[in-house]
């Protein structure tokens, strides 16, 4: 049974939810449905939308988001954000070392072949210094919890991880639209990120860069699936928004077109992916990136959030070598442990999987959003038989994980309120100044009944995260 975080298992209200279960208590059905139609029209005037991939409509849709918060206390939270400080440490040490000395190969703590065939590496970066050694500035680790205590990373996201603007979204709607519940609560601030993230990118400026460094958003575009989220983030930092055509590089140095004339910059916060930033050196046909980037960036020129060639630790089998990754670079014990994870690039791993493909989670190794992934006990014979061949055919590219029971929230759903299974994404920045975290992150939930999938593009949807102060702890129950 899957951990509830509202209640004990007694029926009884965890110390947290106290206030939320008084406040379910007073209010209607009608009442929180007229709050969730106000919260879609919240999201539909301000254009948050997204876009799924495939989509032969290619219709803009609104993210589902579930009035009722979710809330972490505050000894909770203290919990994970130790341990998350100590994982993006340790991601940054790993990249670092893969692109420099490969003290770990050598070490034979992570195979080398993991590294050099891993689509994501990118052997431009070998024996490139980056500004300050910080290759991943904004990560987004997506946390789940299975009982009480426990919270278990799942993914770590050290590409262009997407969901702030969800996260500050839904802190809004919660103040507008729960004002009584809220002040019930002292709920630690998120609304301080844009500034937080400003301030991380600008501490990260190349040691040449202009005396009040001048950082950019790079988007591909109003087409792109997060445009809204690039846009949002570009006006709360109160910087510019721009397409590749917008900059040029000069000598190794880029700049931006503006009224007034060139105007060098010195942060660049990407939001397109590596094939794309510069055509001289990745993909030729690119017309998202900037011709010459590439040089500007190994000159020492540019700062590029994140950094070229971050995905290598998004591998869902690396990912599988974390814990000895910290263990190796910071001398700790993991603060948060991983999912159990076989690797069926192994002949034994593969054996187990193929022989319990009805009770595991088969992941491909670079896939992300839902897609490519079997969910054994709610599979049919058809796509268990499937997914077989797929591991027979190439076992490497598969991962797999026990089914897991992700904790519930309460949610407000056609049915009513009613459990629903979630992930957390908090979002980690990493400047030359330290390591910063809004208390909380997004949390994804999975509006459908049974389903573990919390992914806005398989039916997710989000909630608000509260982080409050602890309350009185009565004895702990069962």
């Amino acid at each position: 049974m899957a951990f509830d975080e509202m209640r004990f298992a007694d029926g009884g209200i965890r110390p947290p939810y106290a206030e939320v279960a008084r406040w379910l208590q007073g209010v209607t059905s009608a009442q929180l449905e007229r709050r969730r139609a106000e919260a879609e029209l919240f999201y539909r005037r301000g254009g948050v939308t997204f876009a799924v991939y495939g989509d032969a409509q290619g219709e803009e849709r609104i993210i589902p988001y579930d009035i009722i918060p979710r809330i972490l206390s505050g000894v909770e939270w203290a919990r994970l954000k130790t341990g998350l400080e100590q994982r993006i440490r340790t991601l940054n040490h790993y990249l670092a070392d893969i692109y420099g000395p490969r003290e770990i190969l050598k070490a034979g703590i992570v195979p080398e072949d993991l590294v050099w065939q891993n689509p994501a590496y990118r052997p431009e970066m070998a024996g490139l210094a980056v500004p300050h050694g910080i290759h991943i500035h904004i990560a987004g680790i997506d946390i789940v919890r299975v009982d009480g205590d426990d919270f278990y990373v799942l993914e770590d996201n050290a590409r262009t991880p997407s969901g702030v603007s969800y996260m500050l979204g839904g802190r809004e709607i919660s103040i507008r639209l729960m004002p009584e519940l809220y002040a019930a609560h002292r709920v630690a601030p998120i609304e301080n990120y844009p500034n937080e993230l400003l301030a991380t990118l600008q501490s990260t400026a190349p040691r040449n860069a202009n005396k009040d460094p001048i950082a950019v958003l790079l988007t591909p575009g109003q087409y792109n699936s997060a445009y809204y989220e690039h846009s949002f983030l570009a006006d709360k930092m109160g910087i510019e928004l721009v397409e590749g055509s917008d900059l040029f590089v000069r000598d190794s140095v880029v700049f931006m077109r503006t009224t007034e004339g060139p105007k060098r910059v010195d942060i660049i916060y990407r939001r397109l992916d590596d094939a794309f930033i510069d055509p001289l050196v990745f993909d030729p046909g690119s017309m998202l990136g900037v011709p010459g980037l590439f040089a500007a960036y190994a000159a020492g020129n540019v700062t590029l959030a994140n950094a070229v060639g971050t995905g290598a630790v998004d591998d869902k089998v690396v990912y599988s070598y974390v814990p000895d990754m910290v263990r190796f670079y910071l001398g700790e014990e993991p603060i948060l442990k991983n999912v159990p994870t076989w690797r069926c690039r192994q002949k034994d791993d593969l054996a187990y999987v193929l022989d319990h493909l009805s009770e595991l989670v088969v992941k491909e190794v670079h896939g992300s959003g839902g897609y490519g992934m079997l969910v054994g006990p709610h599979a049919t014979g058809a796509d268990i038989e499937e997914f077989r061949q797929r591991l027979l055919a190439a076992p490497a590219n598969y991962i797999a994980q026990p089914t897991l029971s992700l904790s519930t929230c309460p949610a407000f759903v056609d049915q009513g309120i009613a459990p629903r299974h979630v992930d957390l994404r908090p979002f980690v920045l990493t400047g030359a100044d330290g390591i910063r975290i809004v208390p909380g992150g997004l949390t994804r939930v999975a509006l459908r009944q049974g389903s573990l999938v919390v992914n806005s593009s398989q039916g997710g949807g989000t909630k608000d995260t509260w982080v409050i102060e602890d309350p009185e702890m009565p004895e702990a129950r069962a």
